[in-house]
C-alpha cells in the first residue's frame, strides 16, 4: 500500500489544474477596504491576504485600506493604514480617550460606544475611509468593501465611485445562536447591544448596487436576512492557498490528536459540542488529545467546561501562530474536525483538506459545499454524531488516508485563488462596464 505522503503527491501532479492566465482584458487599480484585517482575526483578514496576492497575480495593482490590527499582505500589495482607536488592545478603555481625540467626532462616537457595550468599528472606519478616498481615491477603478458594510459605501457609491462589497454571511445568524446560547436577559441584552451595527449593514447591503458572497448559501441566507434579492448577489468562492496549505515531506501523524480552528467563547463555532465528544470518547481512547487554533478567555465559559469535563489536561489553545506553523500543526493530526453551528464558507475546512488531513464537518452553513464527499459531514449541533464520526475514523486509517487523498483533491480541483481570482475580475469589468464615470 502506497503511504500517505505517496498518494498525496502523486495526486498533486495528477490533478492540479493549470495556474490561470491574466485573467482580463485590462488590468485594473483595486481598492480593498478592511476594517480590521489582520489574518488572526478570523476569516475576513485570511480573505484580505489571499484574494490581494491572488489579484496581484492576474496582474491587478491593489492597495489594502485597513484599520487595526493590520494585515499581512503579499510585498507587491500596497497597504494604507487608516489607524482608530483600536480599544480592543488597550489596557482600560475608559481611560483610552486622548484629549486630541476629543476634537474627532469619529473618534468620541467610537470611544462611547465601545464602552456602552457596542461595536463601532464598522461605522467608524466607513467615515475613515470615505474622507480618506474623497482626497486620495480618484485614481482607483474600483473600491472593494469587505464587509465592513458601512455608510460610507453609499457616500463613496453617491460620489461617483464604483463600489462592490463581499458579505461573507449575514451576522444577524450570529446574533441568533449567540442569544439561543445566553443564560439570562442581561446577557441577551448585551448581545442585543453588541450587534446595533446591523441596522447599518442592512440599509447598506439593501442599497449597494454591487455585492458579491462565498457560497450559495450564503446567497440564499443574505437574500433572506436583508431582504435582497438571490439574483442582485453575485457568487465567487473563497480559494485556498495549496501552496501554503499543503502535506508536509515526513510528516508523522499523532494518531489520537485532534484538531479544529475555533473563537473559543463564540457559539456559533460549536466548540462546546466537540468538547463533549471529546470528554465521551476518553474512556475509550485515554490518549485523545485535542489542539485548538484559536483564544481562550479566561474565567469564559469554554474555560469553565473544559474543567467540568475533566480536560484540562486534554484540550490546548494555541493563538497568533505564523500560517507554517499551523500547517506542521495539521501534518501532525489524526483528523480535523471542524463543529461549527455556521460558516459562510469555512475555511478551516478548506485548509485541512488541503494539507491532506481527513475531516469531519458539521452541516452548519456552507460547510457541505466546501467539503462534499471528500470528508465526513455530521448535522450541527449534536455532539453524540461527532463522537461517532471521530470513532470510525479512528478506528480506520485507511479510510484516513482515502478522506485526505480525496479532500486535497476536491480543493485543488474547486476551490484554488487562481479561480477566484479570475472570476472576480470578470465581475469588476461587468461592473465597470455598466459604471458611471
Amino acid at each position: 500500500m502506497q503511504t500517505a505522503e505517496a498518494l498525496l503527491r502523486s495526486d498533486d501532479r495528477e490533478e492540479k489544474l493549470p495556474l490561470a492566465g491574466k485573467a482580463t482584458r485590462k488590468p485594473l487599480r483595486v481598492c480593498l477596504l478592511g476594517y480590521r484585517s489582520h489574518p488572526f482575526c478570523g476569516g475576513q483578514g485570511i480573505y484580505i491576504k489571499y484574494l490581494s496576492k491572488a489579484l496581484v497575480e492576474a496582474g491587478h495593482a491593489v492597495d489594502v485600506i485597513s484599520g487595526q490590527p493590520y494585515p499581512q499582505l503579499d510585498p507587491r500589495v500596497r497597504l494604507i493604514k487608516l489607524p482608530g482607536l483600536n480599544l480592543f488592545e488597550v489596557p482600560n478603555r475608559f481611560t483610552a480617550l486622548r484629549a486630541s481625540d476629543i476634537k474627532s467626532v469619529t473618534n468620541l462616537f467610537e470611544w462611547f460606544s465601545m464602552i456602552t457595550g457596542g461595536f463601532p468599528e464598522p461605522y467608524t472606519f466607513g467615515r475613515r475611509a470615505f474622507r480618506y478616498l474623497l482626497q486620495n481615491g480618484r485614481g482607483y477603478d474600483l473600491i472593494h468593501d469587505n464587509q465592513s458594510l458601512c455608510f460610507g459605501l453609499l457616500d463613496l457609491q453617491s460620489q461617483g465611485f464604483p463600489v462592490v462589497a463581499t458579505i461573507h454571511h449575514p451576522i444577524t445568524r450570529d446574533l441568533q445562536i449567540a442569544l439561543a446560547a445566553a443564560s439570562n436577559w442581561g446577557h441577551r441584552l448585551l448581545i442585543r447591544r453588541w450587534h446595533c451595527f446591523l441596522w447599518m449593514q442592512k440599509k447598506v447591503a439593501r442599497n449597494l448596487r454591487h455585492l458579491v458572497t462565498v457560497s450559495e448559501f450564503s446567497r440564499r441566507d443574505i437574500s433572506d436576512a436583508f431582504a435582497i434579492p438571490e439574483k442582485k448577489i453575485s457568487l465567487v468562492y473563497n480559494g485556498i492557498d495549496t501552496n501554503e496549505f499543503s502535506p508536509l515531506p515526513g510528516g508523522r501523524r499523532r494518531p489520537f490528536r485532534l484538531m479544529t480552528t475555533a473563537s473559543a467563547d463564540q457559539p456559533l463555532k460549536g466548540l462546546k459540542y466537540l468538547l463533549e465528544s471529546l470528554a465521551a470518547l476518553k474512556p475509550c481512547y485515554p490518549d485523545l488529545d485535542l489542539l485548538v487554533i484559536g483564544q481562550i478567555k479566561a474565567g469564559g465559559s469554554t474555560e469553565r467546561m473544559i474543567e467540568q469535563l475533566q480536560l484540562t489536561n486534554s484540550v490546548r489553545f494555541v493563538s497568533g501562530v505564523e500560517t507554517r506553523k499551523i500547517v506542521e500543526y495539521y501534518a501532525e493530526a489524526a483528523l480535523a474536525v471542524v463543529p461549527s453551528l455556521y460558516e459562510g464558507f469555512g475555511l478551516p475546512a478548506g485548509e485541512a483538506m488541503a494539507c491532506g488531513v481527513p475531516v469531519i464537518s458539521t452541516d452548519g452553513g456552507a460547510l457541505p459545499e466546501v467539503v462534499g464527499n471528500a470528508g465526513i459531514v455530521v448535522p450541527a449541533g449534536d455532539s453524540k454524531a461527532l463522537s461517532c464520526a471521530i470513532a470510525d475514523l479512528l478506528e480506520d486509517p485507511e479510510k484516513r488516508l482515502r478522506l485526505g487523498v480525496a479532500g486535497r483533491k476536491r480543493i485543488l480541483e474547486k476551490f484554488s485563488w487562481e479561480a477566484a481570482a479570475r472570476q472576480m475580475s470578470e465581475f469588476y469589468l461587468r461592473i465597470l462596464g455598466h459604471a458611471d464615470h
